[in-house]
């Protein structure tokens, strides 16, 4: 989304925002809730979580405690490139 990878969904990870308004990852990508999806890298995650694109993806605003919650798994990821066969 943030970068407009395309690829599997398999190699991308999903961010739903849950009925209840909050925002998280979804590991399974079946939470119920609006979703979007982001690619396995930081730089990627930084600059959706940094500007708008992730709040209008799931039409809501990110609280202060989802973005940090974000910003968490983010630092799990690797600095790696995208996996071979992904477009940019």
């Amino acid at each position: 989304m943030a970068c407009r990878t395309t690829g599997t969904k398999r190699g991308l990870v999903r961010l739903v925002k849950t009925p209840d308004g909050a925002v998280q990852v979804d590991e399974t990508g079946k939470k119920p809730g609006r979703g979007a999806y982001l690619c396995k890298t930081v730089e990627c995650w930084n600059s959706a979580l940094s500007g708008k694109v992730l709040q209008y993806a799931l039409k809501t605003a990110i609280g202060i405690e989802d973005k940090a919650a974000l910003q968490a798994y983010a630092t799990t990821l690797s600095n790696e490139e995208r996996e071979p066969g992904e477009d940019a």
